[in-house]
């Protein structure tokens, strides 16, 4: 499978956390988008497209939990559904194993939190695709034997090359800190430079917007605004605005208080499960993969999970919303709980086939 770049002229604001569908012809390597996508020309951006609970679309929680039960409530009957079946387990980092926070630099996830995840990862293959900056996950999960998916997908860390995700092209051999030789796949690469002068832009024109924060992730820039004023949020829209006039091939897409500038090429955390199942050499009928992830870009992994006919898309949320997930556990506390009933679940299942 190969990549497209996206060619655009104007900025689009991806209402979804799905990429827009790619009913457009395919020519020359570039994936045309389809004419419904939101441009600068339309109507401002009202400033609830900002707040986090835009999305709610159902009446109440109840009524929303029927279409997307509690996968702990369900675990007994997902996990006897898939007997005899390989578990890889995917997890978003931000709002999943950590809580949100005013201060993205202060997203600890908590002690127990990891020995959950240590426990997971001695039992399944296991990997954490966030929107940070791929170090930066490392440093707070601080776990060694999981795989890592930074900068929305776009910077991965893998055992080999993938023939299927554009051969030798976009891999490189590296050797690591500890002095292992890895495998890093950089499907964004040649934006880079790119990327750099948009940090840097935007963090000089938003500097005198008070409660913004503009990070660094490599691949992708952040801009956050949970700490923003509402009445200065479409100032801070403005400026965003302003800096991508002049580079048509980015991207914005939203998040929790938070917009993200991307790369306008066809990946997202949906390619990126993909591309770990494929060089992990899980990408068979018998593979069952557990996503689990709280915000938009999740979507798109969620809808690969879905695709493929089998697994387990899970959102972590406490409020009704719009999702591709067929399960749903309410906030970080319960994932834990769902990662220490999964490993459980597989001891149990070894001790009763030995």
């Amino acid at each position: 499978m190969g990549l497209h770049t996206i060619s655009r002229r104007k900025i689009w604001y991806i209402s979804g956390g799905t990429n827009p569908t790619l009913e457009g012809s395919i020519s020359m390597g570039f994936v045309h988008l389809p004419s419904q996508t939101l441009d600068m020309d339309m109507e401002p951006i009202p400033k609830t497209k900002f707040h986090e609970r835009e999305d709610v679309i159902w009446d109440s929680y109840n009524s929303w939990i029927m279409e997307h039960p509690s996968a702990l409530d369900e675990f007994e009957q997902m996990m006897s559904a898939i007997q005899n079946k390989k578990i890889v387990v995917f997890l978003d980092y931000d709002g999943t194993l950590s809580d949100i926070v005013d201060d993205p630099d202060k997203a600890f996830m908590t002690e127990t939190m990891r020995s959950a995840v240590r426990e997971v990862a001695e039992c399944y293959p296991t990997a954490i695709i966030s929107g940070r900056r791929r170090e930066k996950v490392q440093d707070f999960v601080k776990l060694d034997d999981i795989y890592y998916a930074g900068s929305h997908g776009m910077d991965i860390i893998s055992p080999v090359c993938s023939n299927r995700f554009g051969g030798q092209e976009h891999h490189r051999r590296v050797v690591d800190e500890k002095g292992n030789e890895i495998v890093l796949f950089q499907p964004a690469a040649d934006f880079l430079p790119k990327v750099e002068g948009i940090f840097r832009l935007l963090t000089t024109r938003t500097k005198n917007i008070k409660g913004s924060r503009v990070e660094d992730n490599k691949f992708c820039v952040s801009v956050h605004f949970r700490c923003v004023h509402e009445k200065d949020t479409n100032a801070l829209k403005e400026v965003v605005e302003s800096v991508l006039e002049d580079y048509p091939d980015f991207r914005v897409t939203r998040g929790k208080k938070v917009l993200e500038v991307r790369p306008l090429i066809e990946w997202d955390k949906g390619h990126a499960l993909e591309y770990l199942l494929d060089t992990l050499g899980f990408d068979s009928s018998d593979v069952v993969p557990i996503y689990l992830g709280d915000d938009r870009t999740d979507e798109d992994a969620f809808k690969m999970i879905t695709t493929r006919g089998e697994g387990y898309p899970i959102i972590v949320s406490s409020i009704p919303k719009e999702t591709k997930a067929s399960y749903s556990l309410r906030d970080t506390k319960e994932v834990m709980q769902f990662l220490q009933n999964l490993a459980r679940w597989s001891t149990n299942s070894s001790l009763g086939n030995s």
